[in-house]
């Protein structure tokens, strides 16, 4: 089954839900917004997975949900569909200027094309892109994280805590935003147990990006690194990700997520005690830091990078049993010290 794109003002209360809908590959569409109104309005379209994926789009709808309720403006949400193409892309983000929603962000590397086609048509509408600096223009917004220094301090954390020596690394699909994760989390590692074994597996290659978005490859890939020794595990890989929890969380082991704090989301929630902590990217304050700029009549252009410096990228401290690991604690904070004043250098690919 096909999503059905979906343009719509929705509340949060149906995040859950909507994480069981997408296993499925099914979700209704609403539309609730006007395009007569001349109140302010901004849109999010999501990435491959869609809002639900307790990760990566939900932090992306939080930002939109806190400028929906802080600066008191009107908000749109547009899906994926399974399998789209360029074309697809191209219409969301076109219906979505045309309603007249500024800023209208696309959520994730993959909406780059799109963006560049569509941004020039739409001189007086600011255009947001996720994860890629490839696409410029006057008008356009590049929101970017430093996500290997987070990545960093997974992999300090996975090396304390590991008693195999051996801790895993998925990754959704081999691209060179996800190997960002992955060179952080090796170093990080490495650094911390010159002895460890970093296991480093990609669940799908290009144009095939299935593994952002399939719970059951995730899974399997998890099972398949504690099998061969992993007693951490650290994907990033969206709503796959989700999967690799799950099977980290049957096996009695560690757990690392990514992106949001994924502790605290309601659709992991049985999982949450094997979630040792998560890589955050600040993304919902990106997007509301986006929004905001238009409203107040400065909106952003060019380049936006959020690192350790500015809290934009970090790890997570939600899980108890964390917060009673002072070795760990104390060994992840002199890392983001030493990353921020420069005396670590982390790498970007591995």
């Amino acid at each position: 089954m096909r999503r059905i794109t979906r343009i719509a003002t929705v509340g949060i209360a149906s995040a859950a839900l909507a994480l069981s809908a997408t296993a499925c590959g099914g979700k209704k569409s609403s539309d609730t917004g006007s395009s007569d109104t001349k109140e302010a309005s901004a849109a999010i379209a999501y990435d491959i997975g869609g809002r639900g994926d307790q990760s990566f789009n939900d932090a992306a709808f939080a930002g939109l949900e806190k400028a929906k309720t802080d600066l008191k403006i009107k908000t749109a949400e547009a899906e994926p569909t399974d399998g789209e193409g360029e074309a697809d892309k191209v219409q969301r983000l076109t219906e979505l200027a045309r309603k007249g929603n500024n800023p209208v962000i696309g959520v994730g590397f993959s909406y780059a094309p799109a963006i560049k086609k569509v941004a020039p048509k739409f001189p007086d509408t600011t255009f947001g892109i996720i994860d890629d600096t490839s696409v410029t223009g006057a008008n356009i917004a590049n929101l970017v994280f430093s996500e290997e220094q987070g990545s960093y301090l997974a992999g300090v954390a996975a090396a304390k805590v590991s008693k195999t020596g051996t801790v895993g690394f998925i990754g959704g699909v081999e691209v060179p935003l996800i190997k960002k994760f992955e060179a952080g989390f090796a170093q990080g590692v490495k650094d911390t147990n010159p002895n460890a074994k970093v296991l480093s597996q990609y669940l799908t290659q290009p144009p095939n990006f299935d593994g952002f978005s399939k719970p059951d490859l995730g899974k399997a890939a998890a099972q398949g690194q504690i099998d061969a020794g992993a007693d951490v595990v650290y994907a990033a890989a969206g709503l796959a990700g989700s999967g690799a929890i799950e099977a980290v969380s049957a096996k009695g082991k560690w757990a690392i997520g990514v992106d949001s704090d994924q502790y605290n989301q309601a659709g992991l929630s049985k999982y949450k005690e094997h979630i040792l902590t998560s890589v955050t990217k600040d993304v919902s304050d990106s997007v509301f830091n986006l929004i905001k700029s238009v409203k107040d009549g400065k909106p952003e252009t060019g380049e936006v990078r959020y690192g350790l410096d500015k809290d934009g990228v970090g790890l997570a401290d939600s899980n108890p049993e964390y917060k009673k690991m002072a070795d760990v604690i104390a060994a992840v904070d002199k890392a983001k010290a030493e990353i921020i004043a420069k005396k670590i250098t982390v790498k970007t690919a591995p």
